[in-house]
């Protein structure tokens, strides 16, 4: 049993069938198929069972993928081990980043790292906290960056940063730079979030919510936004204000294009963490980007941020002014 046998195994999973994953393996069908009718052959069992026309895993090949996804893991370990022996700071870097920590902050890290390592190709994907954990696991991604810390014997999670979750509105929003005493005081106000995707569940959407129902307020109207940009486009325009970490809106805060509101009974957070694969490779330049993720997240830059909430509510104050003059 080899290891590009369990890729294609892998590979015909992911995919969803035989010809898919000729496609991305740049194989045959045929050979694709032989490939598979082999593995199952040494194993003594089928892996794959053809159902409505599509081909689904059988319960033996349910038990195979985790086996499969560490033991190809293992041998992109030895690959990268070994080669590093003759070239220390060059090779690939993949980073998997949850789409909303892939901000200013995160290019700022990457120039960094291209700048110190111009030999180093790195690669960047975004996905839900929970994929990027899976493609730290499979050792799609080297390193990743999520929200808050999951269970898992194969993971190594390292927290960052803890960052508020802070109600954000337009600067001349009645409330702005202001504060209320409780979140149910915002009860009436148009509520933008994520959506909670079946299958591609993000912990931030559903810790929202959670949030809305532990102060009592599971009814309320609201906007699904699947885009954090287009969240903070609304809420500049005055149509709806969002619970947002901090960072998501340090810029728009700088140039007071958004303002906060302080909530008196809202003591909320999130942490930000790095997931590397437990006992897998590292290399120098991998090690050098996560010690430059770790730099950034303890940095000025990081708590500047909180240092920019006062000079926001003055701003919001002069544009209520404005307003009412």
């Amino acid at each position: 049993m080899d290891s590009e046998a369990l890729n294609t195994f892998l590979t015909v999973y992911r995919s969803g069938g035989v010809s898919s994953a000729a496609k991305i393996l740049h194989r045959s069908q045929p050979a694709i198929s032989r490939r598979i009718a082999l593995l199952e052959d040494e194993l003594g069992v089928p892996l794959f069972e053809r159902i409505s026309g599509r081909t689904r895993l059988s319960d033996a090949g349910r038990v195979m993928v985790p086996y499969a996804e560490r033991a190809v893991a293992a041998a992109r370990d030895a690959e990268d081990a070994v080669r590093a022996l003759t070239r220390s700071n060059s090779g690939p870097v993949a980073l998997a980043v949850v789409g909303t920590l892939a901000g200013g902050g995160l290019a700022t890290i990457m120039k960094r790292f291209a700048r110190e390592q111009p030999d180093v190709e790195l690669t960047l994907r975004t996905a839900t906290s929970a994929e990027v954990s899976g493609l730290i696991r499979r050792g799609e991604a080297t390193i990743g960056l999520r929200y808050d810390i999951s269970r898992s014997d194969e993971l190594d999670y390292e927290r960052l940063f803890t960052e508020p979750l802070q109600a954000v509105c337009a600067p001349d929003h009645p409330c702005a730079g202001s504060r209320v005493a409780r979140l149910a005081d915002l009860r009436s106000e148009r509520w933008i979030a994520f959506p909670e995707v079946p299958g591609r569940r993000e912990i931030t959407a559903s810790h929202v919510f959670a949030l809305f129902q532990t102060h009592g307020l599971g009814e309320l109207n609201w906007t699904a936004v699947d885009s954090l940009t287009a969240q903070k486009r609304l809420i500049e325009a005055g149509l709806g204000i969002a619970l947002l970490g901090r960072s998501h809106f340090a810029d728009e805060l700088r140039s007071s294009t958004l303002a906060t509101i302080a909530v008196g009974d809202l003591a909320a957070h999130q942490d930000i963490v790095a997931v590397t694969r437990r006992g897998g490779f590292l290399s120098m330049a991998s090690r050098r980007l996560l010690e430059i993720i770790r730099a950034h997240y303890t940095s000025d830059d990081i708590t500047a941020v909180g240092r920019s909430r006062g000079k926001t509510q003055a701003a919001a104050r002069r544009a209520r002014a404005r307003r009412m003059s």
